[in-house]
Order: C-alpha cells, then structure tokens, then sequence
C-alpha cells in the first residue's frame, strides 16, 4: 500500500495518470491498476471518474493529506536510520541559557553521550537574545532558555520547567515586607540589570513590556556588584528560585515578586526549527525534559 500511496500522491497533485505515470517511472495503465486496487482494499472510491478526467472524492482528499504525512514520516525514518552508520560525522549543536545553572543540563548532556557515544556534542551559552540569534540563524540545532517571546509555530517548543520571579532588596530597608512584594512597592529605587554584553536595552524592553517594572535601570556587571549595590540601597535585583544560591542573604533580603494579585513566573522551553527536526535533536530535548520531571 506504501508504494501506491506514493501514485495517489502524485495522480493528484498532477491532476493527471499520464503526469504521474511518467514521473513515477511506470506506465499508465499499471498505475490505473494499481488505484483500482487501492480503492479496492480501502472499499471506497478516493477518485470520481469523470470520462478522460476525475474529482478527488472527500475521502481521497483526505487519504491524499495524511498520505503525505506519513510518506514524509518514512523517509524522515529512512535518513534517521542511515545516520546511525554515518554517526561518526554527525555534530549536534546545543544551547543554554547561562544564568540558570548547569545542573540539569549537564545532566542530559552525560545521558546522551552515553545513549549516542559517536555524536560530537558542541556547546554554547548565553544570555536570551544570544541563543535566540544562534538558533534562528542556525548556529545551534536546538536551544535551551527562558520565554520572553510568544510560541511560534516555526519552533518545537518543549516545556520544561518554570519558576517565580522574585526581588532581590536590601534587608535593613525592606525589614516590613516578610515573604512577597509588588512591582509598585519598588518604583523610587532602580533595578539592577546585570550586563556585560551590551543586551542591558533588550533586558529593559522585557522588564519594563513584560513584568511591568517602572523603575529606572542601572547596570552591574556581575552578582558581587548587584549585591553591593542592593546592601547600599543602590537599586533592586530580579532573580528567581533558581537563582537564589548565587545570593548572599546574610546582607540580600529575597522577596516574592508580584503584579497586582498576579505572581510573576519564568518559564523555560527547550526550541528547535520546526525544519530541523531529527532524530538525535528530539532525543536531546526528551533527555532534558526527563531531567526535569
């Protein structure tokens, strides 16, 4: 039935037997035979003869859309599986988000190199719109991150985990404020962007668009700094669950973050191109989304 899956195919998007007989290399009353003998295993007409032409039933524009489907699904299985005994040239190239810590990641990273010990594994990190750009111009096959952009369907989206925002404040000034705080409570003191690479402006759009921060920005080029700064009342910092061991809470004071009733919450996906899926990239992201459960 495969084989004359592949006929269907092609009668119909040539609108022709002849057109279709001759690109699929057969003459035109074997391929005339071979759909009679399709509809003859289905039990049902996929093509309404009418004189030397024919409409393509509802049924058969239906088989005709899945049919590409799985045809599709086949040879993605056939370069899949001729990939395993080319292995030795096969290079997966991921990404991760730098700020969120190496734990989960590193640990996918050990799986797969086991699983697929002849796939050359090439890393990069970065900050948000740095593995956004890796990705969409194809630098990295799959990237490992935050959301700060709507799903686009041009990209597997794999969810992976999620966590609360939260502010990071001085302890002496902000002693009246026990477990949570709103993003108008902080508005006369600026909020700290970490930055050494020039994406401070991005940064700034996606606070100020996204979480509704209304303060003034100001930059610290590290952790140490951003803490110093917070201890002297300098500003505010946003971190998440995540981030909190990276703070110093003998001095830095950590607060749930809110917006009116609403908590704040990073959520994390692993993105690969719609276009560029395969095998090896699918078994990444389901390793990483294992890590995670």
């Amino acid at each position: 039935m495969f084989q004359q899956m592949q006929y269907f195919i092609s009668i119909v998007k040539n609108h022709s037997f002849t057109q279709a007989a001759f690109e699929c290399n057969i003459s035109q009353s074997a391929i005339s035979q071979q759909m009679k003998e399709l509809e003859s295993n289905l039990g049902i007409k996929l093509l309404q003869r009418k004189g030397r032409s024919f409409v393509v039933t509802e049924a058969g524009k239906y088989f005709y859309t899945h049919s590409q489907d799985i045809i599709e699904d086949v040879n993605q299985l056939v370069t899949n599986t001729v990939n395993f005994e080319k292995s030795d040239n096969v290079e997966l190239k991921v990404g991760y988000l730098r700020s969120f810590g190496t734990t989960e990641f590193l640990q996918t990273v050990s799986q797969f190199s086991k699983q697929f010990p002849k796939v050359k594994i090439k890393i990069s990190s970065g900050d948000h719109e740095q593995l956004f750009d890796l990705l969409k111009n194809n630098q990295i096959d799959l990237n490992f991150s935050d959301q700060r952009r709507a799903l686009s369907n041009e990209y597997h989206n794999e969810f992976l985990t999620e966590s609360k925002f939260m502010a990071a404040v001085s302890s002496t000034v902000f002693s009246d404020f026990d477990q949570e705080i709103d993003v108008s409570d902080l508005m006369d003191i600026p909020c700290i962007l970490i930055s050494e690479n020039g994406q401070a402006e991005t940064d700034q759009a996606y606070f100020r668009d996204v979480l509704g921060i209304k303060s003034e920005f100001v930059i610290a080029k590290n952790y140490d700094e951003a803490q110093i700064m917070i201890a002297s009342n300098q500003g505010f910092l946003i971190v998440n669950n995540r981030m909190q061991n990276q703070i110093n809470t003998d001095i830095v004071k950590t607060l749930y973050l809110k917006n009116g009733q609403q908590q704040m919450i990073q959520k994390y996906y692993a993105y690969w191109k719609a276009d560029n899926s395969g095998y090896y990239i699918e078994s990444f992201a389901e390793l990483l989304r294992d890590s995670f459960a």
